[in-house]
């Protein structure tokens, strides 16, 4: 099932992707995806019988799909995740999974604009799957992982280069308003038969900069889901972007930072394509408000 978060005619809904229609969740069921998450199996089973009853859906191209988790409790990035991504950067491979939070305020939708701040020109692209918590845990071990995992998205790990380097954290230069692009879409971990044998495409209008599999990932979706539960308590509709491979903007001859007018598009085997447009940031911007 692939369950996204849309607006139709002004009003935020959930709902399920069915072709090229969209069927909004009926009444009775969360109209909030961390809601429907929490929910469990039962919310997605009474969803499912909606659409399996034949369920009037409305047009994709009529409504306006938002990131499918508009405000991730947790949105946590991993950092040198890739081999040949390690490579290009010239750093040592890490022992333990490099974990960095990216602020919920960078979210934004697909077709949303991802913003070239004032402050910097260095802003680059991290084309990169991301999973997403479905239930609440702690201490899972890698071979339970799976059953915690809601389902996965794409995410694009947009980074403001030189105020990441200020910090060790990189919490400043990953949190950029406009910066978290999720989507188009969530789809469900049953449809995934294997998160870590998919192809992963990222392009720079028709230029392809990154080409990999996630196949290459150093520490896996379970190991990491399994590392950070030491850790912390997580809950659905927390939100882990598993790190990018090889071909970002800072390490082409000469620097293939974004620049306004161009479109960064992402495809991940088996969930889509998230694509948006770069644009200077207008004046006196806010991020929009929690939905």
């Amino acid at each position: 099932m692939k369950l996204a978060t849309f607006l139709d005619n002004g009003e935020r809904k959930i709902g399920a992707v069915v072709g090229e229609q969209v069927i909004a969740a009926g009444a009775g069921l969360p109209n909030d995806m961390l809601a429907f998450l929490a929910a469990g199996a039962s919310a997605q089973r009474a969803l499912q019988a909606l659409i399996d009853s034949g369920a009037a859906g409305k047009p994709l191209a009529e409504v306006q799909l938002l990131a499918p988790i508009p405000r991730p409790g947790k949105l946590l990035g991993v950092g040198l995740n890739y081999a040949d991504h390690i490579g290009e950067t010239g750093l040592e491979k890490p022992e333990y999974p490099t974990f960095f939070t990216k602020q919920s305020t960078c979210v934004i939708g697909p077709g949303a604009a991802i913003h070239l701040p004032p402050i910097s020109d260095k802003v680059d692209y991290e084309g990169e799957l991301a999973l997403v918590i479905g239930k609440r845990c702690k201490n899972v071990s890698a071979e339970r992982a799976n059953a915690v995992i809601a389902g996965y998205t794409i995410c694009n790990d947009v980074t403001v280069r030189d105020w990441q380097a200020r910090t060790p954290t990189w919490t400043l230069g990953k949190s950029f308003d406009t910066h978290g692009p999720l989507g188009p879409w969530l789809v469900t971990a049953d449809e995934i038969a294997d998160p870590h044998n998919l192809s992963l495409k990222t392009w720079v209008d028709a230029e392809l900069r990154q080409n990999a599999n996630t196949g290459e990932m150093i520490f896996n979706c379970y190991e990491l889901i399994a590392y950070l539960s030491q850790v912390m308590t997580l809950e659905p509709g927390d939100v882990i972007s598993t790190g990018t491979p090889a071909g970002v903007g800072v390490k082409m001859k000469p620097r293939g930072y974004l620049k306004p007018g161009q479109t960064v598009r992402i495809e991940i085997e088996g969930i889509g394509t998230l694509t948006n447009p770069v644009a200077v940031e207008p004046e006196n911007y806010l991020a929009g408000p929690q939905v």
